[in-house]
């Protein structure tokens, strides 16, 4: 009897060690990560605007009023500060069927930076030699992409391929091109569900700022 209770007890305090992290649970992260974005945008004087508006705006914001979308199914919020020149992938796939995939290299510029901790994580911005590399795929039947990184920054600090939901989440609304001096330029806050894998385990919201060029 004794051993059963014992083996109840331990049972019940190894529960409790993995499910919280210095007496931490997970919903505390996301409760903190969400005051930390909020005080992100109050600290830099964003105005976030809802995404009707976005839409009814031609799907652009405001840079001088320094206007954000916020997309409520996953909580990120996104200024476009240039759209570019040339063409969105999905009109590229329209041009040649309803049922085509597309692949492009997208060439990127960025800069990461941790919300919480209010550090710069890692950037390609300060390298002229320096760019990171997508393959990503456009698949238009079902509206869906699929990106891996191929080269660059983000391939070396996170020791991975994958591409963030969050550096997706733009190409639906900018064009792609290779001319240098019109592409496509976002600022992005993206919550550790959309983020990368070291984001999303450790719950840390990330501010982006990216520039999308079309690659060869």
């Amino acid at each position: 009897m004794k051993q059963t209770i014992w083996a109840f007890v331990t049972f019940c305090s190894l529960t409790m060690l993995f499910s919280c992290d210095n007496g931490e649970t997970y919903a505390d992260r996301k409760e903190r990560e969400k005051n930390a974005i909020n005080r992100f945008i109050k600290e830099h004087d964003i105005k976030v605007i809802s995404y009707d508006q976005f839409l009814a705006q031609d799907s652009t914001t405001n840079v001088d009023e320094n206007e954000y979308v916020l997309f409520n199914e996953d909580g990120i919020y996104m200024q476009i500060e240039a759209r570019g020149e040339g063409k969105s992938m999905i009109e590229m796939a329209k041009e040649q069927s309803t049922d085509s995939t597309i692949s492009k290299t997208i060439l990127c510029r960025f800069f990461e930076y941790d919300i919480e901790s209010g550090d710069t994580i890692t950037t390609n911005k300060y390298s002229s030699s320096i760019v990171d590399k997508m393959l990503v795929k456009y698949i238009h039947r079902s509206r869906r992409y699929q990106a891996s990184f191929t080269e660059g920054r983000m391939v070396e600090k996170y020791k991975s391929s994958v591409v963030p939901q969050g550096w997706i989440k733009p190409l639906d609304f900018i064009r792609l091109t290779r001319n240098a001096g019109k592409i496509a330029k976002i600022h992005i806050i993206v919550p550790h569900s959309s983020g990368t894998g070291n984001a999303s385990g450790y719950v840390l919201p990330m501010y982006y700022e990216i520039s999308y060029q079309l690659g060869i």
